[in-house]
Parts: structure tokens; sequence; C-alpha cells
């Protein structure tokens, strides 16, 4: 492993009790083109919310697209259109689609993910957190690359905390020695953090930028997968199924994304891993509080970002920056 990029708190004015709202009072985002995917669940739809609010235009590919509309319903400045990212001639088609309506792109976010799934197979067999984590974004920004040319566009990419769990297993990435559906979601979510890193060293000459972002612990969708009595058991919740102290509102969670997305004093932090509206503190490898969180040196590092690129281009068949 090389050396990983260090990185520490830069003081935004922000922080883990801001919302979405806050972040982007006074941010006037008219005339720009947003999309986030996941956008009507959740996190996702918090961050639709607010991107809309300040004015963008805001599409929302969706698995469920008449579950989105219901959802979106009421939000002006929004449109639905299909995708899963788990297929990847799925991500091809909508991407087709969006590069032929001649628009650019300003923005895009990688919010949707799965956690903790049972052990799925998708394409040639690939594990299903990797693929649409990971693999399914990885294919959808590279074919949107050609609209997102303008200086000063942005890629806000949604790691986690869960990174802590692992780094890139390169001698098992689909988990056929032995399914663990955490270490599958903690793979998963370092992925993330590497394509911001290495997707920002291929874009930034260009003006392009990319970051990762630690939403902090929310209850949402997310954990559809895991059993509630799971949930008193991880200490998530009180005997009351209420969230433990620590954990954030949804409001809360997509501050962070919307701040990554819109603050003009990230331009010089590229492929920054972010958290509560800064820069996450590097954290010791053997660090195990995931409630406090910050970044592990291996999803900030540039080798490995380099490496997992290859891959990714290698199993998707796509780079738009080879």
């Amino acid at each position: 492993m090389t050396s990983a990029m260090e990185q520490h708190r830069i003081g935004s004015g922000f922080g883990p009790h801001s919302t979405a709202a806050e972040v982007v009072a006074g941010v006037d985002l008219t005339g720009r083109t947003a999309l986030v995917t996941g956008g009507y669940s959740g996190l996702g739809l918090e961050t639709t919310r607010a991107l809309a609010a300040a004015g963008a235009r805001v599409i929302v590919p969706a698995r469920r697209p008449e579950q989105a509309r219901a959802a979106l319903a009421g939000i002006t400045g929004t449109e639905v259109d299909p995708l899963d990212l788990a297929d990847l001639e799925s991500v091809r088609a909508f991407a087709d689609r969006f590069l032929g309506s001649g628009r650019a792109l300003d923005l895009v976010v990688a919010n949707a993910g799965v956690m903790a799934a049972p052990e799925t197979r998708v394409g040639p067999g690939w594990e299903y957190q990797f693929a649409t984590n990971h693999l399914g974004h990885f294919a959808l920004v590279n074919r949107l690359r050609p609209a997102l040319s303008g200086r000063g566009a942005r890629v806000v990419v949604l790691s986690s905390a869960g990174h802590f769990l692992t780094g890139v297993r390169w001698d098992d990435i689909d988990f056929r020695t032995g399914y663990d559906r955490w270490l599958a979601y903690g793979q998963a979510k370092t992925a993330n953090a590497l394509f911001a890193l290495h997707l920002d060293r291929l874009g930034a000459a260009s003006g392009l930028h990319a970051y990762a972002v630690h939403p902090g612990s929310i209850l949402t969708p997310l954990q559809r997968h895991i059993p509630r009595e799971e949930w008193a058991q991880r200490g998530w919740v009180t005997e009351t199924g209420a969230p433990r102290a620590g954990f954030k509102t949804p409001e809360q969670g997509a501050a962070t994304t919307v701040w990554a997305a819109t603050a003009p004093s990230l331009d010089a932090y590229g492929g920054a891993y972010c958290q509560d509206c800064d820069l996450a503190e590097s954290v010791p490898d053997d660090a195990e509080d995931m409630l406090v969180g910050g970044v592990k040196a291996w999803a900030r590092d540039p080798e490995a970002a380099a490496r997992l690129w290859a891959l990714s281009a290698e199993l998707t068949g796509v780079d738009a920056f080879a």
C-alpha cells in the first residue's frame, strides 16, 4: 500500500446537526441540472428536496419509477427515469437517453445503495452489493461523462463508516469462498470512497471534481434487509425503538451530501472524504467507533484507487478516461 492521503477538518461553519436546507440557504442553483440516484427515498429524497429548493433541475433515476413519482409529487423541478444499477444494460440505456437529450449535467449524486443484503448474484455472477453500490455507479458516471464537461461539475459518491469493516478484498471481491453480508457492504463502501478519489484525479484538470461522503448514522429504508431485533442488538435503537443518541435525522444526514455538492471551499480538496459537513479526520486502521466515524487509510489510498478503477473498467467495459 502506498502512503494514504491524510486529511483533517477545515472548519466549514456547519456541523453534524446542520440540515440540508440550512446548507443550501442562500445557494442559487438556478439553471443547474443534478442527477440523484435513489433520490426518492431516505437521504436521497432529502437531497433531491434541498437541491430542487435551491433552483436545480433534478433527475431521479429509479428502479421503481412509479414509487419515485409518488414520492416526488409536489417537489417542483424533478423528473424520473427508469434505472437499475445492478443491470449494466439498464445503465447504458439510461445514459443513452440522457445524452440523447443534449443536456449538460452539473452534478451527479451517487446516492442509491443496498446494505447487508442476503447473498445475491447479478450480471456475470457479481456480488450484489459491490455491483450495485460501486460498479453500477462507476458505469453510470463514465457513460455520462460527456454531459459532465462543464468546469465546476461535481460527482458526490455516498460512502459510509461501513468502510471501517474492510478494504477491497482483491483476492475474492465477489465473496465466492464464503459470503459475509457486512464485509460485502464494507467493501462496497470502501470502493465508493476509492472511486471518488481516482475520479477526481482523472477529472480535475478539466474542472470535474469528485467527493466521497459519510452521511452519518441514520435509520432509513437502507436498513430494510436488517431485522428489527438486530437494530437493538447493534445498539442503534433504544428499548422504545427510538434512534440512539448520535444518530441523525434524514434531513441532517443529507446535509453533508448537499454541502459536498455545492460548497465552493471544496474546490481545493478534490477527492476528499467528507463527514458532518466538513472533511473527515483520518483515523487509525484499528479505529472501531463507527458512530464517531472518520476515514481509514485503505479508503484514501491512491494506488488502491487506481487499481480499483482499472478493475472496474475491465468488469464493466466502460472507461471514459481511457
